[in-house]
């Protein structure tokens, strides 16, 4: 199959700007729902009844968005088509007492969050970001995107080693980040000057999920600049792809004979084992209620679910050029080369063969080549939302994605072009 013939540099732009204002899940999410909202979409409270109008929809809950379009004439029994995809990226995340420090520093607390690749995060500028909850229950999203704190490392003539030995970074101690001076470190000193950045009244805030980011901005790279180099493309990319093919797709639904949906979960990087993961109740809980809210009956539940198909979009690894042999000999992903098809015989993703068909066809009718990619025998497989979602719900599910260099960095690299082609894909994958 060959690539589409014009490539549309404006997704890739869009994109950049998406990662770059989605510094935590609760941004991404909430930048997710504007462009929802401006396809016309609605927000609809999971405490409400809800009825079975047609149109588009979407629930939010904490740092996760299920959204779906309805088309008119849409039965009880009609089948889903499922995006997948997660908006937790690894990093580093504030602790419940977050004021330390030593010998003249001041320093933020933090904890590990996934599997980040540490040494990224070393001698880089960061901004702090997340959500502050209120002391009456209410929430406000918080971005400092601007260089406040730094994780210093050791210089080389204290560690002679490094560069023959390797870095060796303990987890608790070396990864504090400075953020000031002084040697009056005083419990809430970090929470009052968020306050105080926020215009919040002293005091107010009861609680907080904050973590760090890189400010410094996604950008092209490349002589004839081919590539993209920035944050949290681990799952971003996907999320803003599915966003894009949603309403896209929604835009001329009337003959659709699926019910498009994208799920974006959170804490897939630790489990996703949580009321915003993938492992929860909230996708079920959405579907479910979709098809009572049409009159439909639990007989409708098990026929929409038995028809329905989930694509869990996230990441995978091209080839590396310095490190070929870690890679399948036979399977060499290539940055630009088309989604990759994920595989694993021990499930680890939940592709087969018949899911591979779904997916090669959406494929033939974007006229976007696709990969596959499998782990070297020798090398653990990671994995993904959708083994999660195919054992939970039942439902058929395939996993794909974009490959990606320098996954779990604190700052990615992928193809100019894929990310375009990505949407495609998912744009004819959810028309079916």
């Amino acid at each position: 199959m060959s690539a589409p013939s014009r490539f549309d540099r404006g997704h890739t732009d869009d994109l950049m700007s998406f990662l770059a204002a989605s510094p935590t899940p609760y941004h991404a999410v909430a930048h997710a729902a504007e462009r929802l909202d401006k396809a016309g979409f609605r927000q609809v409270a999971e405490t409400d009844a809800w009825d079975g109008t047609s149109g588009g929809k979407y629930v939010l809950r904490g740092g996760a968005i299920v959204a779906w379009y309805v088309p008119e004439g849409a039965e009880p029994h009609t089948p889903f088509r499922i995006v997948g995809a997660h908006t937790d990226s690894p990093n580093l995340r504030v602790k419940p007492r977050p004021d330390i420090g030593a010998h003249g520093w001041r320093q933020a607390a933090v904890e590990i969050y996934g599997g980040p690749l540490l040494n990224s995060w070393l001698d880089r500028d960061l901004g702090l970001a997340g959500r502050l909850t209120l002391r009456d229950g209410s929430t406000r999203l918080v971005n400092v995107d601007r260089p406040l704190l730094r994780v210093p490392q050791l210089a080389i003539h204290l560690d002679r080693s490094v560069n023959s030995d390797g870095l060796k970074l303990d987890k608790q101690r070396h990864l504090q980040p400075v953020w000031g001076m002084g040697d009056d470190v005083r419990d809430g000193d970090l929470i009052a000057f968020l306050e105080e950045t926020s215009g919040i009244p002293a005091g107010e805030v009861a609680g907080w999920d904050l973590m760090v980011h890189s400010v410094e901005p996604p950008a092209y790279l490349g002589r004839d600049k081919e590539l993209v180099a920035g944050p949290r493309m681990d799952n971003l990319l996907s999320v803003h792809a599915g966003t894009a093919a949603l309403a896209a797709v929604a835009a001329h639904g009337a003959d659709l004979r699926y019910i498009p949906v994208l799920a974006a979960f959170d804490h897939e990087e630790n489990g996703s084992q949580s009321d915003t993961g993938a492992d929860g109740p909230l996708l079920g809980g959405v579907l479910e209620r979709s098809v009572f809210a049409r009159g439909g009956s639990y007989e409708d539940r098990a026929r929409a679910f038995a028809g329905t198909v989930c694509l869990s979009s996230d990441t995978g690894h091209a080839v590396h050029p310095n490190y070929a042999e870690r890679h399948d000999p036979t399977h060499h992903p290539r940055v630009d080369g088309g989604p990759i098809l994920k595989v694993n015989v021990n499930n680890r993703y939940a592709t087969d063969g018949s899911g591979r068909a779904v997916f090669a066809a959406a494929c033939e009718k974007a006229d976007v080549p696709f990969q596959s990619f499998v782990s070297n025998n020798s090398m653990p497989c990671g994995t993904t939302i959708g083994p999660i979602t195919a054992a939970r719900h039942g439902i058929r599910t395939v996993d794909i994605g974009v490959a990606i260099l320098s996954m779990h960095s604190a700052r990615e690299l992928c193809g100019a072009k894929d990310p375009f082609l990505l949407a495609n894909v998912l744009v004819a994958f959810l028309e079916g």
